[in-house]
């Protein structure tokens, strides 16, 4: 039963009480399994392009951002960094004041070589009148973890990734906001010479991402040349899902009040959808490199993006002809361009007569288009490649988690283990139809890709509502194209020790 305190607070956030009864019943009824064809594999849904089609790519590429096209590079960088500390959070927590376990003692082994090292001597100069060597000398290791995590200090355990220090120059340090403001000046500045950049944040982050941009813009624009253009957005509170007790009634605070929670990543589609562009560019704020393993990481976003555009024009000349009134040769023509190139086929496709083939092409077609980098498969936690049924019984490409598969399946568990690639999040999209105009992206979610999981507020247990991924449930209508790239362009920072991998150094 609503109280008014809770219509109250459903109005503040814009969400429905439809929505909300909609919300609960999920959690009563679950999500379902998605069925999967079969793991994606180089020709068999993964695309690897030889040196002579990447340069062809890469110079489309070129040729495309002189075109007066609007590019966009989006990086959701939203959230605190604490899990990426879990490991120095524990040791904090726990009785022993000397580091013991192989985690806590790389962490201060290897502490010299952090980019953050300097910042971290002064923070503890500045709250135990020594600096961090110091005091490890005396074995107060503790004292040098707290001041690196706690607000009095460095802050490490409350900031976000995009703010934190990663990389150590000769003369500076960089964060990985700066690195992606870099990247976007070598791949994605256009014609007019601006390269726009978008972070999503959050609330209590904001103000600190806008003075940290407006003090390096400057000099990234002195050194790489383009003008920047950044914006900024936070999560829809429209997108919180509520939360709920173990027999699927609403959670409720100590207060009373109804208990909501971010959605997840997949809210950002109603960020994304807000960029007005005909390219963005998607990736993890923590997958960043220093300049001087940047090569890969360029080359192949031309080639991914060059790979986009040469399909994108294909299907816009393939739609205008439809409209125009295609022949029977035509329409075949447009198939085989659909299962070969897009990777998506049904096996009634060919029972059609041509008015019903034409539909058909027309309404799979004329959708948002994605090329998605593929690495190959290290052993990294997260989803990967799938050729996966949509609700119309048609087979296309689609990032899965394993929580979407249906593990207790002996042969869906095999194609989930015997994957040879791995999602690393790293995506060119293009966001206009063969009009000029721009998709609705909320239409193309798959709402049946969600999941449920399981949280704890307070000391008591409850559910929490994710809502179907951004690059898995919520593009889960797009178009997807799985191209291979080398492992050199993915270099995530999961946990502090990451940063001390040579890719990092």
């Amino acid at each position: 039963m609503l109280t008014e305190k809770d219509r109250a607070l459903l109005a503040a956030k814009g969400i429905s009480e439809a929505q909300l009864e909609d919300q609960l019943k999920r959690f009563a009824t679950g999500f379902p399994f998605l069925r999967i064809e079969s793991a994606a594999a180089v020709g068999h849904g993964i695309v690897r392009t030889d040196e002579a089609v990447q340069a062809g790519l890469a110079a489309a590429w070129d040729k495309y951002l002189q075109e007066g096209h609007t590019i966009v590079k989006f990086v959701p960088a939203s959230g605190a960094a604490s899990r990426m500390f879990k490991d120095v959070f524990a040791f904090v927590d726990s009785d022993r004041e000397k580091p013991e376990t192989a985690a806590e003692k790389l962490f201060f082994g290897k502490l010299d070589t952090a980019a953050f090292k300097p910042a971290l001597n002064a923070a503890c100069q500045r709250l135990h009148g020594k600096d961090a060597d110091a005091l490890l000398r005396e074995g107060r290791y503790k004292d040098v973890a707290r001041t690196m995590l706690g607000k009095d200090g460095l802050n490490y355990g409350a900031l976000p990734k995009g703010l934190l220090q990663f990389h150590r120059y000769a003369d500076s340090v960089r964060t990985p906001v700066e690195e992606h403001l870099v990247e976007a000046a070598l791949y994605a500045c256009g014609a007019d010479g601006k390269a726009r950049v978008h972070f999503t944040v959050s609330p209590e982050h904001r103000a600190l991402f806008e003075t940290l941009v407006s003090e390096v813009t400057p000099l990234y624009q002195k050194v790489y040349g383009p003008k920047y253009e950044v914006t900024f957005s936070e999560q829809s509170p429209a997108t919180d899902t509520v939360a709920a007790n173990a027999d699927n009634t609403p959670f409720r605070n100590t207060d009373g009040s109804l208990l909501f929670r971010p959605g997840g990543h997949g809210a950002l589609i109603v960020n994304l959808d807000a960029i007005d562009a005909d390219v963005v560019f998607v990736k993890n704020i923590d997958n960043v490199v220093p300049d001087r393993l940047k090569g890969d990481t360029v080359r192949f976003k031309k080639i991914l993006a060059g790979l986009l555009i040469t399909l994108q024009d294909r299907a816009y000349a393939y739609l205008q002809r439809l409209d125009d009134g295609a022949a029977h040769e035509e329409l075949l023509e447009m198939l085989h361009f659909l299962e070969t190139d897009l990777c998506c086929h049904s096996d009634e496709a060919a029972l059609l007569d041509d008015t019903q083939l034409a539909d058909y092409l027309h309404s799979k077609l004329d959708r948002p288009m994605r090329v998605a980098a593929m690495v190959k498969n290290v052993g990294e936690p997260g989803g990967g490649p799938f050729l996966a049924y949509n609700p119309d019984d048609t087979v296309s490409c689609q990032i899965l988690e394993s929580s979407q598969i249906d593990m207790a399946d002996p042969a869906k568990k095999a194609m989930f283990e015997q994957g040879t690639h791995f999602n690393p999040v790293d995506l060119v999209c293009g966001l206009k139809n063969y009009r000029g105009e721009a998709f609705s992206l909320p239409r193309y979610v798959d709402p049946q890709t969600g999941f449920i999981s399981h949280k704890s507020k307070d000391g008591r247990e409850l559910k929490a509502l994710e809502l179907p991924g951004l690059w898995n449930g919520a593009m889960s209508d797009w178009n997807t194209v799985f191209v291979e790239v080398p492992l050199s362009t993915f270099n995530p920072v999961k946990t502090v020790n990451d940063l001390y991998r040579e890719q990092h150094q």
